[in-house]
């Protein structure tokens, strides 16, 4: 006790020499006549705004979508609802979408970012660059019919080719796709432990046992054919290949 009461009082001196020491921020809103000056205040509040939306972004251009969708719906159909942990399914979501789109990324880095750093290419240029492995990534992963419902909404005559495909219109497609996708592969992951479920329900109903939950009894048995299966390698091997 009396090592701790000594470093307590030692911060509580130290306290007021660290505040002095210690950046200070500050956020003033003044009244500018110069035009040029707002403009160039509104496309920074601007670039926060899209920084604010940018990871999400991101994310549903790349494979993510359909890698957390589907671990979502294996930690359903086990009835484990909180094993594996929704951080852990998230961060083996993320290392495998860095897995997938690694292709994708170095492209964007060797064509855009380090151009762009150098000085070779200009701002707008970058992004065109940038854009285009991940363009290509989702044309190849998108359905046609859904590519079709949104150019159709985005306009009537529809594009003579990929190059004239939107962002605005190949990202909501990609996404439905991406869930359509994500579902089927749920709907198949569902079977196998709801016949598990099935077969535990009715063993109990005909040995009378109606007050045992059924999911306390069938839990071990899917977490075994899981297991025996070897059910991580299936799953990640089953997902990755999935991309085209």
């Amino acid at each position: 006790m009396k090592r701790f009461a000594l470093i307590a009082a030692l911060l509580l001196t130290a306290l007021p020499a660290l505040a002095q020491t210690l950046p200070t921020v500050s956020l003033q809103f003044d009244s500018n006549p110069d035009p040029a000056k707002t403009v160039t205040t509104l496309q920074i509040v601007g670039l926060m705004t899209l920084l604010a939306v940018a990871p999400a972004l991101v994310l549903m251009m790349t494979s993510f979508t359909r890698i957390v969708i589907v671990f979502h719906f294996l930690r359903q159909a086990m009835g484990a609802a909180q094993v594996p942990p929704a951080q852990l399914m998230i961060g083996l979501a993320l290392i495998l979408t860095f897995y997938i789109m690694s292709p994708a990324l170095n492209e964007a880095n060797t064509k855009a970012l380090q151009p762009y750093m150098r000085g070779e290419i200009e701002q707008k240029a970058a992004w065109e660059e940038a854009a285009k492995p991940f363009k290509e990534f989702m044309m190849r992963q998108v359905r046609e019919k859904d590519l079709a419902l949104f150019a159709q909404m985005a306009s009537d005559s529809a594009p003579a080719n990929a190059g004239e495909i939107t962002m605005a219109v190949l990202l909501p497609a990609y996404v439905v796709s991406e869930l359509r996708i994500a579902f089927q592969i749920g709907f198949v992951i569902y079977l196998p432990f709801l016949i598990i479920d099935m077969v535990v329900s009715s063993v109990l109903l005909a040995m009378g046992m109606m007050m045992l939950p059924p999911v306390t009894v069938s839990l071990p048995f899917k977490i075994l054919l899981f297991v025996m299966v070897d059910g991580w390698y299936l799953l990640v091997q089953s997902l990755v290949a999935s991309f085209h």
